[in-house]
């Protein structure tokens, strides 16, 4: 027993201090408000899915959904364990966790999902899939949305649906509704082998940077510009830095939803339905949600000073173009015939 007074009062001050300078987690978990209603332990079976994304973002959040409708629907037998906010890890990491079947499944960006089949670069060639209304008709039509849904057959995956993050353009930190301005701009792209071959062809200055990298990129100067769409940029405050926004809409961000095709079908064949029903339903759902959920977004970012620019037209039709040369390198990748049958379809 400690007997100095002294002695008392330094050891008391030393845990006061450590206390307070210790930071409290209590009531800061981002995914607290996500939380499942029910005991998940007895569930039969368990789908592991991943996703980068945040869920304040309306395509990212349907992993939720689709989680307590399958839990739901399967009476408690499948549970969904839902891992946004790259929890177990990166795209590239996660891809071949899903492979071999550690990750059961991943709602992969669309632009690192070209990195699993070329066939998946499709959704992110400029000015094919371009639109909310293109990007349905892609999907409810099955010669489109077949050979997209079977492409990672070849790795033992499919891609069973997908969601959205938005229509792609610039944020840069100085005004662009020009070619002439865009080029003294150095936008960030993704890890991504369609957007490299895109800038290229586009003759526009880009930097490959990781997500986890670009607000230092920002805030310090390497890069001046970024390729993303409102949503993701109004939501992960980059609009605080970048205060210019050029409406491109030059494709469609995704989440490709894709499977471990060997656990699914190893799956009891009542589940396989309930699982395969409950993402195509909550996947329309939250495609339509993206749309509305653009224009919110596009609202707060004008209301907090961002300026919202259009490429005038004959830079537009430049940039048009110009994709051709991108069409031709990922022609033989995708198929020709696959590649002109989407273009037909969608109006291009």
């Amino acid at each position: 027993m400690l007997r100095h007074p002294v002695l008392h009062l330094l050891i008391f001050g030393f845990f006061l201090l450590f206390a307070l300078s210790t930071p409290s987690f209590a009531g800061n978990d981002p995914l607290l408000k996500w939380q499942p209603a029910f005991d998940p332990s007895g569930a039969e079976h368990t789908y592991l899915l991943s996703c980068v994304g945040h869920p304040a973002i309306a395509g990212v959040e349907v992993g939720f959904q689709i989680r307590d409708r399958a839990w739901e629907l399967s009476g408690g037998r499948l549970y969904v364990d839902f891992r946004p906010l790259s929890q177990l890890g990166g795209e590239k990491d996660v891809i071949n966790k899903l492979k071999f079947g550690a990750v059961q499944g991943m709602m992969s960006s669309s632009v690192a999902a070209a990195n699993i089949a070329p066939q998946l670069g499709i959704v992110n060639l400029p000015y094919v899939v371009d639109s909310f209304d293109k990007l349905d008709a892609f999907r409810n039509t099955p010669a489109t949305w077949e050979p997209f849904r079977d492409a990672p057959l070849g790795q033992g995956l499919q891609a069973i649906d997908f969601t959205g993050y938005g229509s792609y353009g610039w944020a840069t930190t100085t005004p662009v509704s020009s070619l002439a301005e865009a080029k003294t701009v150095n936008f960030r792209i993704a890890q991504a082998p369609v957007n490299i071959d895109a800038y290229k062809a586009w003759d526009l200055k880009f930097t490959v940077l990781s997500w986890p990298d670009v607000p230092q990129a920002l805030q310090t100067g390497v890069i001046n510009g970024l390729d993303h769409t409102p949503i993701v940029c109004n939501i992960s405050k980059k609009f605080t830095i970048a205060r210019y926004y050029t409406e491109l809409d030059y494709a469609q961000g995704l989440y490709v939803h894709i499977i471990n095709k060997r656990w699914l079908d190893n799956l009891p064949e009542d589940l396989q339905d309930v699982l395969l029903t409950v993402v195509a339903e909550e996947s329309a759902k939250a495609r339509q949600l993206t749309r509305q959920q653009q224009a919110e977004q596009i609202t707060a970012a004008k209301e907090s000073g961002v300026t919202f620019l259009t490429l005038n037209e004959t830079d537009r039709q430049t940039l048009l173009a110009r994709s051709e040369k991108i069409y031709k390198t990922w022609g033989p990748k995708i198929g020709e015939d696959y590649l002109n049958k989407v273009r037909e379809t969608l109006g291009n």
